[in-house]
């Protein structure tokens, strides 16, 4: 069986002789004599081999030194065996399709292992005296492979992909007999489970939290194990294959694709410009770079193949994701318990709405389970919805929908916001505009009983992405962010969530943190993105024009690189800077209270100065660049939706801020975008008019606001607010005894929560109204006001 491949088809011969001994049974009694005979063998599971080995490749080596391992052994993964290459693919270097020989033998692969290899493992389950050996055999090939969870891993070291998908068929399928209210989701904690999670990071506990929960536990004061049983042994197991199995190789996969289309574009770039390099000494070199390139892009298209035909098998993925809709039943009934008991298991939809919000207690056992518990399962339906949507778009259970949504409602329940965010990449990924053909399951998130809190969720996550305490934190929100955005937007579409997102823009201080942090985020996107047109228009005037050819090679492709780098910047932060534009673009029609407010608004009406100039303004032909949809470049539209905000929010409010910015504003700007609206016809006369008279009107408070600099220049200096330098108009006392203008100190609250001052946290609620200096202030503007009646 050792030397047997896939590809011979003579293993089936060996299977099936092995599978009608193993299923004889002693005369008048249960007990199966080969099963008894293969345990009792040193060579079953080398029990004692395995545990004083310090071999670094007992992982591998189980499969090949046991007398079952060789039985999960096939494998239709090249890496595995070089004769699926051989004989399937050797002449095949696109690696776009899978042959239909290899199709064939793909299918009977799994047929094989979730029926022959299953009974074969099952036979040895029942007979009583083999069960035990049989779980143990199992649980340490798990144990000795989980270094293939690693990111990172030799894979010389541990078992190949095709032995764990192997493993991963046979547990599945014997489980498809447990019953999940029979699992104990304790057994993970108990003394003798066959798993060890004592090294994995929590949802939520820490590793001094989880020893001392995991010492509670087995101490019996509180707390009584149930007994062990098949049910939780096998589910357990099952549970951990998936981790070590399917997982594992989708990431592979992943890597394998992106290096694929890495390879492609580099051999493509360097074939492009031989033109250049031909005649140069470099040549040589150039061309045996080339070579070696096209070598590994043929090896792995060969590879993606096999890969495509052992994993992207539907009914393989199709019983992961049931096993996975078990799983988020486990979480839900974990979720909801209490200290030591569990929530009822499998509620119907209907029943579920009284889940949320969730108690502030979070149940212990919630808090102690592995973070790729979750994280495996949102990997895995972001991976097929990528790869095999069909699989996720048919069989998709509620409680996985289910489970996302409560945990989307409830970030604070898990420590990790990265984990978070995938549930969230995970809805974005079931938008229609997204994913086609998700329509049916956009729907059914849609009408959830749960999905009512799911704008308020996003809407709160959107601000606690500010900070995840990575390094990269800073670019990693614009992506958590984007994802939002477009689910917020599919959430917009329908009524009833719209209205919810409605009435809590009028609750409450959270929807003004996230209108601040959206105008932070599109303030920022659009500077870098027409930041980056600016520097793409400069090369692309200089590739048109005579200097370009005055300067040296060297010169020439140092720019090319900066070209290449700035087009790639420009497109990932227009596509951003789109969905935020979107996203104020429709809250500020329904709901622009929220964006008039003192602390909000003078910002957002200097970010639309700014960007208006820019597009606009004497410059605005910077901005020009040849195959402007290539970058996502849309300046229509963006003058369009900037001018439909200021129309949005009209008001005597909004002038006041237009006109308090010096740096950008002009009437003229507004006139000359009037003139370009009018000739592109791109509003109507009317709201041309409109737009035309916000102008003006600004310009009307600016000239006000210049007679008042000058009549109130002599305010005695306590009436001025010490960061801005303006008169005061709502004075507040901070705890360090600062006074600040109500308006400055929250806009500064917004972005950072402390003091400016003595750097102390600082909160809305603790700044005191400082009532006698603002009657002094008034008195004293009364008094300018009408010098007559002071004297």
């Amino acid at each position: 069986m050792r030397s047997c491949s896939v590809t011979s088809r003579t293993y089936m011969r060996v299977f099936e002789s092995l599978d009608l001994l193993t299923d004889i049974k002693a005369h008048n009694s249960p007990s199966r004599p080969i099963c008894n005979l293969m345990v009792s063998m040193f060579y079953f599971s080398q029990s004692n081999w395995c545990t004083k080995s310090e071999s670094q490749t007992v992982g591998r080596e189980i499969l090949f030194t046991t007398i079952l391992g060789p039985f999960l052994g096939l494998s239709l993964f090249a890496e595995d065996d070089p004769h699926v290459v051989d004989k399937f693919v050797k002449h095949q270097s696109n690696g776009r399709t899978v042959p239909d020989g290899l199709q064939d033998l793909a299918r009977e692969l799994d047929h094989m292992r979730t029926t022959i290899l299953h009974k074969l493992f099952h036979s040895m389950l029942v007979n009583t005296m083999s069960r035990e050996p049989v779980l143990s055999f199992l649980a340490k090939i798990i144990q000795h492979n989980e270094r293939r969870a690693q990111i990172h891993v030799e894979e010389r070291l541990v078992a190949g992909d095709g032995p764990m998908i192997n493993l991963l068929s046979v547990l599945q399928q014997l489980c498809f007999k447990v019953k999940l209210e029979k699992v104990d989701p304790y057994y993970m904690a108990h003394p003798d489970s066959l798993v060890d999670i004592s090294k994995d990071s929590r949802l939520t506990m820490t590793q001094d939290e989880v020893e001392e929960w995991v010492k509670k536990l087995r101490s019996g004061e509180s707390f009584t194990f149930q007994e062990v049983n098949f049910h939780s042994q096998c589910w357990f197991l099952t549970l951990h294959a998936h981790h070590l199995g399917v997982l594992p190789v989708m990431r592979k996969y992943t890597r394998r694709i992106r290096a694929i289309r890495d390879l492609q574009k580099m051999v493509e770039e360097i074939e492009s410009t031989e033109s250049h390099w031909g005649s140069l000494p470099v040549a040589a070199r150039q061309r045996e770079l080339l070579k070696k390139w096209k070598t590994q892009l043929k090896k792995l298209n060969k590879s993606k193949v096999c890969a495509d035909a052992g994993l992207l098998d539907e009914s393989l993925l199709e019983r992961c994701l049931h096993f996975y809709a078990g799983v988020a039943q486990i979480i839900l009934r974990a979720l909801s318990g209490g200290p030591t008991t569990l929530a009822p298991l499998g509620a119907s939809l209907a029943d579920t709405a009284s889940i949320l919000p969730l108690p502030p207690d979070l149940p212990e056992l919630f808090a102690a389970f592995p973070e790729w518990y979750l994280d495996d399962m949102a990997e895995f339906l972001l991976f097929t919805l990528q790869y095999v949507p069909k699989v996720p778009i048919k069989h998709l259970e509620d409680p996985i929908i289910t489970m996302a949504i409560v945990l989307l409602c409830s970030p604070s329940h898990i420590k990790n916001p990265y984990l978070t965010a995938k549930l969230v990449e995970m809805m974005f990924m079931l938008t229609p505009s997204v994913q086609q053909h998700v329509d049916s399951l956009h729907h059914r998130i849609l009408h959830h009983p749960l999905a009512e809190h799911l704008p308020v969720a996003l809407m709160k996550f959107y601000t606690m992405v500010e900070s995840t305490g990575a390094s990269s934190e800073f670019y990693d929100k614009f992506t958590i962010r984007y994802h939002i955005s477009v689910i917020f937007k599919s959430l917009w579409e329908d009524r009833r969530h719209r209205q919810a997102l409605i009435t809590e823009s009028n609750s409450g201080k959270e929807f003004v943190k996230f209108v601040n942090l959206l105008m932070n985020d599109t303030t920022f996107l659009l500077d870098e993105s027409l930041d980056a047109l600016k520097r793409i228009h400069e090369v692309q005037e200089e590739m048109e024009r005579g200097t370009w050819a005055t300067q040296s090679r060297e010169q020439q492709q140092s720019r090319q690189r900066l070209l290449a780098t700035d087009e790639r910047q420009c497109r990932s932060y227009l596509t951003l800077a789109r969905e935020t534009v979107d996203m104020m673009h429709y809250l500020t029609k329904e709901v622009p209270a929220p964006f008039l407010r003192p602390e909000l608004c003078d910002r957002l009406a200097a970010m639309l100065n700014f960007n208006l100039a820019q597009l606009c303004g004497q410059k605005c032909g910077n901005l020009k660049v040849r195959q402007a949809d290539k970058y996502g470049w849309e300046p229509r539209k963006l003058l369009e939706q900037l001018v439909d905000i200021y129309l949005h929010l009209d008001s005597t409010r909004f002038y006041e801020s237009i006109a308090n910015d010096e740096r950008s504003f002009k009437r003229e700007l507004f006139e000359t975008a009037a003139s370009k609206l009018e000739r592109a016809v791109i509003k109507c006369s009317s709201e041309v008019a409109k737009f035309r008279s916000i102008g003006q009107k600004a310009y009307d408070v600016q000239q006000a606001n210049q007679k008042k600099d000058e009549d109130y220049s002599d305010a005695p200096d306590h009436f001025m607010d010490p960061l801005m330098q303006t008169l005061m108009e709502d004075p507040v006392e901070l705890p360090s005894g600062v006074v600040m203008d109500r308006p400055t100190i929250v806009r500064h609250l917004l972005n950072d929560p402390t003091d400016p001052f003595t750097r102390q946290p600082l909160t809305e609620e603790q700044l005191l109204p400082a009532e006698a200096l603002k009657k002094e202030i008034n008195d004293w503007i009364a008094a300018k006001s009408n010098p007559n009646s002071a004297s």
